[in-house]
């Protein structure tokens, strides 16, 4: 059967006359199957009985003519049925309900309608209703239970149901839900309980979807070293809302300016659509993933169109405000619903505790046996598998490795192995935790033999080398820099021992004049090309300091002691003059307080930031002496529950209680974690100058000289649970004029720029959703993307500024006194700018004290608050 359009085509009377799609003898096998004695046309012809008047005595035309009406209310039927809710709309009033009204050659126009000459007819597909649909099933399940009472088998079936048009794929709706209800707590307890109940539903439903839903849920697509970028600006964005939604320029503008974040302005947008040329088909979670990758693969002549058309599909699919909403802040990499990698991890540890995929058999927990367990019990069930995700994820930063075997073997010590380290595959490094000064580095260490090294202002890299020779070079950040040192890469055979096949190295990639050996700047080092790099075309020579090794002929060492570990590395590996050698360092104890501080000016005359200490053997018997954090650099949970409550309760007995609850530390690799087992004394440090790495997120128009700059300007820290940015300060000092210019220049609201162009850069209107402020409003809010380090006085508690507010004070926050700009770290991104939870760390620290030793006196000085 003709489609619907090709008979409107058909019958569209241009000509001179309209010829019928069918030929007569159709008409006439039905008028004789029907054996009906009369026909009815849309004219004034009269009624003709059939038996009466022959079949070939009637003419084509007339024939024609007669049969119109029945043919028109046919199509009509037709197009109802199959098109559902779409209804064609026209320009024009039909003149009957029943049959919408047809240019029929010979037909007399309606006297009742103005007279004049005829109105282009415009006719539109309507789905407004489309346009905001949801999905109910999806809507309705309650994720933001506890998972010892939910239950995914209640649900599973009624979601197999509504995706069986979708090959049986998990819909997209199914995780905006998830979003949603994560988005709208703040509380960390909520956002894993969610995380854990959509988990086990895609486990349990659609585990072939839970691959993809973890990579959108983490706001990526692939693993750092390989590079998949989106590579989409903020136009292709804003033509694909302007075209799916039918707005102008102006109008996506106002909604903007108003809203300020481009998710929030695609939920206002898709609100306003009324119309789509063809009916959606639903998103899935798959297919949203696997758009996101044809993206990011788009390259070459015309991968510009390739991009917008894939963005202009998914907004057109997307169903409803609240999927718009997120397909935006996905394509824009600024999803801000608080699933950080820390809580993606957590939450999976527990979903597979819980739950398994059909024919798996591994064991799970019972949750009836779970809901009957004490908190510190329950805690500790999660807390033993939550060490083995992480663990895992550590030494393989990768979902695509990590979801399929927990969907095998679910979390079990097994899983250690089938996610080991890999060569090429960079694992996370660890981090060393921030002393005030060399005092209070040598009361923490009290007891142990520690290492202390030269801490270079270069570049931490990660060095990989098969036995076949294949070397990848990878940075702190886990990225892919194997093409930016092609001459480390053709050293690598030079420097291996006897018997040395394959290895993981770390070290510090250090500009350096080959001639004298004098170390450069990181500024230097930062004027090499990243990528394409000739070793004959190279002007910044560097030279690799090693200071640790991780794998060595197919065996992992993270076990052993750091001891054990320099032993290897310094007997196995050859020395290269200004190419490749060890970190300079010297091994000592708590007694050894003025070689210690002698050591430290050592490394400041030699232009190094200062010196890291690392513990050199594994003494379980020796407890820790340091400040009662976590392992992980935090504070206790115990701490963040009593606040400063429970210090003015105890009194001096809560120091004594503190000590008898530390652990001792362990001189193994502990890959993305910052313990105290390595410490870091840098110059700027001091027991009255402390530094936090802090992000611009807005400013004011300076007064009088300043008054074309920006200053004062808001810094914020990150909250690692929400991911949002929290406002701590203003700052006005430590600012050259060449900086003020600079960086107005860089956050230009089109002001001042001196383009006259009117057009921003890097700013915002409004403030964007994820920055939490409720202070005086500034003249412009920054796009977060630099981190500061900044130095203060102290830290006070502040009824304005909202940072850290419950970690110290159930109703204030924390600001700085006095801070100063000290320079821009272009080595971090904001992930790594400091967060709430150090920043009350700090204050803790401050609050505390502590009367400490002065390296090299032997003297007391009072760790004061700055008052």
């Amino acid at each position: 059967m003709s489609s619907p359009a090709k008979k409107r085509k058909l019958n569209d009377g241009r000509g001179s006359s309209a010829i019928p799609a069918r030929g007569l003898e159709y008409f006439f096998s039905k008028q004789r199957h029907n054996g009906s004695s009369e026909l009815s046309t849309r004219d004034n012809t009269p009624r003709l009985a059939t038996d009466e008047r022959p079949a070939p005595e009637l003419t084509d035309e007339e024939l024609a003519r007669k049969l119109q009406a029945e043919w028109d209310q046919e199509v009509q039927n037709e197009r109802a049925a199959e098109s559902g809710a779409v209804v064609l709309s026209s320009g024009r009033q039909s003149s009957s309900a029943s049959s919408p009204e047809k240019d029929i050659p010979g037909s007399k126009p309606d006297s009742s309608q103005p007279t004049g000459p005829p109105k282009p007819e415009i006719k539109t597909l309507s789905l407004s209703f489309v346009a905001t649909a949801e999905d109910t099933v999806s809507s309705s399940i309650p994720f933001h239970q506890n998972p010892l009472t939910f239950e995914p088998s209640e649900y599973t079936a009624r979601l197999r149901e509504s995706w069986a048009s979708e090959d049986g794929n998990a819909s997209y709706a199914l995780l905006t839900r998830c979003f949603v209800l994560v988005n709208s707590t703040q509380s960390r307890i909520k956002i894993v309980d969610t995380l854990v109940n959509f988990i086990r539903v895609l486990i349990e439903a659609d585990p072939d979807s839970l691959l993809p839903a973890v990579w959108l849920t983490t706001n990526a697509i692939s693993p750092p070293y390989i590079s998949l970028e989106l590579g989409l600006g903020g136009s292709a964005i804003s033509k694909a809302l302007k075209k799916v939604c039918g707005l102008d320029s102006q109008s996506l503008k106002r909604i903007y300016d108003k809203y300020g974040d481009a998710g929030d302005v695609a939920f206002e947008a898709k609100k306003k659509q009324s119309f789509t040329l063809r009916k959606p088909k639903p998103l899935t979670i798959k297919s949203v993933y696997q758009s996101l990758v044809k993206i990011a693969n788009s390259q070459g002549q015309g991968s510009g169109e390739v991009k917008q058309r894939l963005v202009d599909r998914l907004l057109q699919d997307a169903r409803g405000g609240e999927e718009s909403r997120y397909i935006v802040r996905t394509l824009c990499q600024h999803l801000r619903i608080g699933a950080v990698k820390t809580t993606m991890l957590i939450a999976l540890s527990r979903a597979f505790l819980l739950s398994r995929p059909a024919g798996s058999d591994f064991p799970l927990r019972s949750r009836a046996d779970l809901a009957k367990l004490k908190k510190d019990e329950l805690a500790e069930v999660w807390a033993k598998a939550e060490e083995i995700v992480k663990a895992c994820f550590a030494r393989r930063p990768n979902y695509d490795d990590l979801v399929p075997v927990l969907l095998d073997i679910g979390v079990c010590e097994e899983l250690l192995i089938r996610c080991g380290l890999t060569l090429h595959i960079p694992l996370r490094p660890m981090l060393g935790s921030i002393t005030r000064d060399l005092s209070e580095m040598l009361i923490k260490l009290q007891g142990r033999d520690f290492a202390c090294e030269f801490k270079y202002d270069g570049q931490r890299a990660q060095i990989h080398c098969d036995e076949k020779g294949h070397v990848s070079i990878f940075s702190r950040h886990l990225e892919l820099m194997t093409d930016k040192y092609p001459d480390l890469v053709a050293l690598m055979p030079k420097i291996r021992g006897e018997g040395v096949d394959s290895f993981i190295m770390e070290g510090e990639v250090v500009a350096i004049d080959t001639e004298t050996g004098e170390l450069k700047n990181f500024q230097t080092l930062t004027n090499r090309a990243r990528k394409d790099v000739a070793v004959g075309s190279i002007q910044v020579e560097v030279c690799l300091f090693v200071f640790d090794l991780m794998f060595l002929n197919g065996q992992p060492l993270l076990d052993r002691s750091f001891r054990e570990r320099r032993e290897l590395l310094r007997s196995m590996f050859i020395e290269v003059p200004h190419k490749f050698t060890w970190v300079r360092s010297l091994d000592a104890t708590s007694q050894d307080s003025d070689a210690v501080l002698d050591f430290f000016k050592q490394a400041i005359d030699m232009k190094c930031e200062g010196i890291m200490v690392k513990i050199l053997d594994n003494l379980t018997d020796v407890p820790y002496q340091g400040d009662d954090m976590a392992e992980s650099g935090e504070p206790t949970e115990e701490k963040k529950a009593n606040g400063t409550k429970g210090k003015r309760e105890t009194g001096g007995d809560a120091t004594a209680k503190k000590k008898s609850r530390r652990k001792p530390l362990l001189a193994t690799y502990e890959p993305d974690k910052r313990l105290d087992s390595w410490l870091k004394v840098k110059k700027d440090y001091h027991s009255s100058f402390d530094t936090l790495d802090m992000v611009p997120v807005a400013g004011w128009h300076g007064q009088g000289r300043k008054a074309k700059w920006w200053s004062p300007i808001l810094l914020a820290v990150r909250n690692e649970d929400s991911g949002a940015l929290e406002v701590v300060c203003k700052c006005m000092s430590g600012f050259t004029d060449a900086f003020y210019k600079a960086n107005k220049e860089f956050y230009d609201d089109g002001s001042s720029s001196g383009s006259g162009s009117g057009e921003s850069k890097n700013t915002h209107a409004s403030k964007p959703a994820f920055i939490e402020y409720s202070g005086p409003a500034p003249d412009v809010w920054f796009e977060p993307q630099e981190v500061w380090e900044v130095a203060f006085a102290d830290i006070t508690l502040s009824p304005t500024y909202t940072a850290a507010i419950g970690l110290v004070s159930e109703d204030r926050g924390l600001s700085l006194r006095f801070p100063r700009f000290l320079k821009k770290r272009e080595d971090k991104g904001i992930d790594e700018a400091s967060t709430s939870e150090f920043l009350a760390g700090l204050w803790r620290k401050q609050e505390a004290r502590v009367p400490v030793a002065t390296a090299g006196n032997g003297g007391e000085e009072e760790v004061g608050d700055g008052e």
